[in-house]
């Protein structure tokens, strides 16, 4: 018989061994991700998951969370333009009104048609979905970090002045609310802000896609080119395709309508990506990737400046904690924006492997760089400030990148804890260090 003292240690191992897995964000290629949910090929279109990371790691001892800094991608929404859905259906229903659509091809177009009525006016603009994923995610803030929502703390919210963006600001503050009505909130949505909030660098953007990148970038979309397939299965006569189709055009149309869709309520009756083998949706993620790295990725061919341009962002998150830090009660600072600003800000700060810095466009999955665990719709980076008191100087973060939590650039003994200071530092030297 197993004496008591055995059968204790026993069941402690097993419970250690559920919380490790419980806490264990499971690693997967993105090969390997996108075949276990075709959604995340969706690259900045995937529906946001929800945070891997089921337990966070325990604070140092003594330490609570007092001050939360935030900066998140407004929520799912319907594509942002008017033509990614005309364009389509109409080359679909042209095609369709001269007998050159498979049986397929007419079924397409019924679908396609569905989508383009179910987001008439409303290009761009925040689906249901994408407001329950902000107040998810402000739950769960509110529920992981209570003591910073305790009280009647000011909750200073920013929006740039985009409806999906102010929308989905207004679904997290009015959860926020629920779960406390004695927060103070201050909330806006000005082009005042839009020079920090999401910063047009025009000097770097001429930089991105000089003739030498755009030679090393169309070696993989030529390379990786699965649009004769698609044509075979949408059109009966491939001359017809040739003399009038914009052939690549309308493959990035329809991969991005099949993307999208998940964001919105047609998910529940209707696909698109079963016009696309298993291998054209990974490598058409492929390309995108590269892409995004190319815009907003540390890619050396193009100078490996393009993070920078969330300068003015990290820069005003630094300000404003250093002021937050002071005060007895400061809250949480909150903003709301684009995945344009996300990804590089992710890259800029140099998150888990973001900050890689290569000229090897094909050599990006190694490095884990993956435009899909970014940049989901209401994508976000939280960064959480600990101290043990109010006179408590030695104030340590960590950062949640899509809630889950990443390594920072500097040391600690104490990870994923890191001292603001030494953070702080670490940052304000690469700005300075930066010249336009």
């Amino acid at each position: 018989m197993m004496t008591k003292l055995l059968k204790q240690l026993i069941l402690t191992i097993t419970f250690l061994g559920v919380v490790a897995e419980l806490n264990a964000q499971v690693y997967r290629t993105a090969e390997e991700e996108i075949q276990r949910d075709i959604h995340c090929s969706a690259s900045n279109h995937y529906a946001y998951p929800g945070p891997q990371q089921v337990r966070l790691t325990e604070a140092p001892k003594g330490m609570k969370p007092f001050y939360i800094s935030h900066y998140g991608r407004h929520g799912s929404r319907f594509c942002t333009s008017k033509e990614q859905y005309y364009t389509p259906y109409a080359v679909l229903a042209k095609a369709d009104s001269l007998g050159k659509l498979t049986d397929l091809g007419k079924d397409v177009l019924q679908r396609v048609a569905m989508l383009k009525e179910e987001a008439d006016l409303r290009w761009g603009e925040l689906t249901p979905l994408g407001a329950r994923q902000h107040q998810q995610i402000a739950k769960r803030m509110f529920e992981r970090f209570p003591e910073v929502f305790e009280g009647s703390p000011c909750i200073d919210a920013k929006s740039t002045p985009v409806i999906r963006c102010i929308l989905s600001m207004e679904n997290a503050l009015s959860q926020l609310v629920t779960m406390n009505p004695r927060l103070r909130i201050r909330h806006d949505a000005s082009a005042a802000d839009v020079y920090y909030m999401k910063y047009d660098d025009k000097a770097l953007k001429a930089h991105r896609m000089d003739s030498v990148v755009k030679a090393a970038y169309q070696v993989y979309v030529d390379k990786y080119n699965h649009h004769e397939e698609l044509m075979t299965k949408l059109f009966n006569d491939q001359q017809y395709v040739r003399d009038s189709i914009d052939v690549s055009n309308l493959s990035i149309l329809l991969f991005n309508l099949a993307s999208n869709i998940q964001n919105t309520e047609s998910r529940k009756k209707i696909t698109l990506y079963d016009l696309f083998s298993d291998e054209a949706i990974y490598e058409t993620w492929k390309v995108n990737n590269m892409l995004w790295y190319i815009k907003y990725g540390a890619y050396t061919l193009n100078g490996g400046k393009q993070p920078y341009g969330q300068r003015f962002l990290l820069r005003k998150m630094i300000q404003e904690a250093d002021s937050c830090i002071m005060l007895e009660k400061p809250g949480a600072s909150l903003r709301f924006g684009h995945d344009t600003n996300i990804l590089p800000l992710a890259c800029l700060m140099e998150l888990d492997n973001y900050g890689v810095e290569t000229d090897n466009l094909g050599a990006l999955e190694r490095k884990d760089w993956v435009n899909f665990k970014v940049i989901p719709m209401a994508g976000n980076i939280q960064i959480i400030f600990y101290r043990k008191n109010v006179q408590d100087k030695d104030v340590f973060v960590k950062v949640l990148l899509n809630e889950n939590e990443v390594s920072l650039p500097v040391k600690s003994d104490e990870k994923p804890y890191y001292k603001w200071s030494d953070v702080r530092d670490y940052y304000l030297k690469k700005l300075d260090a930066y010249q336009d």
